[in-house]
């Protein structure tokens, strides 16, 4: 088993046009979305938490000042989400890591159960990456191996690390009940919050 750290990269940059608010900012459950993605990757034992930022990145900030982890502004968020994940994926490249966990900052269902679920995956095998597989996809959030941090350092525009995940020979996945679940639009939030407000508490 690797017992090296894994880092996480949290995606929250985007200017959230359809939403027309931050959707870093919206509370779920009583808790910025941003706040409780950071939250969850703590919990989870994940060695170091840098936050990527960008759009309303000071206000953004404000939200998880108070946490125990690291920021980032990508001065490119506009160009897309591919740019942020290789902005997050420098900051930690050159410390001596097991993996790093890439993930959005807006899947509302995610849980520091499914996090770990995803990290000692990637702790017993020998994978390049460990992704979440939900409404019959893979995807978010996802662990990738430190041969594959070149990679996601080269992303640009709105490629995000799916083709990568998909070319790897060695991945393996966990399933992630309800991670298709994300806000984008108004109608979205809607939904969300009522959503949150039947889900039984753990």
């Amino acid at each position: 088993m690797n017992v090296a750290p894994i880092a996480a990269v949290i995606l929250a940059a985007g200017g959230s046009t359809r939403l027309g608010q931050p959707k870093q900012l919206v509370h779920v459950a009583g808790q910025p979305l941003v706040r409780r993605t950071a939250q969850t990757a703590i919990d989870s034992g994940c060695s170091s938490v840098v936050v990527v930022l960008g759009s309303a990145a000071a206000v953004v900030r404000t939200a998880v000042d108070d946490l125990p982890v690291r920021y980032v502004t990508n001065p490119s968020w506009m160009e897309g989400v591919g740019t942020s994940i290789a902005c997050g994926v420098r900051v930690v490249a050159d410390h001596q890591l097991a993996g790093c966990l890439v993930l959005p900052c807006d899947q509302i269902m995610l849980t520091a159960v499914i996090l770990t679920a995803l990290v000692n995956r990637f702790r017993q095998g020998d994978e390049q990456v460990v992704a979440s597989r939900y409404a019959g996809t893979v995807g978010p959030p996802a662990i990738f191996a430190p041969e594959l941090f070149g990679h996601l350092m080269k992303l640009r525009g709105d490629n995000g690390a799916k083709r990568i995940l998909q070319a790897s020979s060695r991945t393996a996945t966990v399933n992630f009940p309800g991670g298709e679940l994300d806000i984008d639009t108004e109608e979205d939030l809607r939904k969300t919050r009522t959503i949150v407000r039947n889900t039984p508490k753990k």
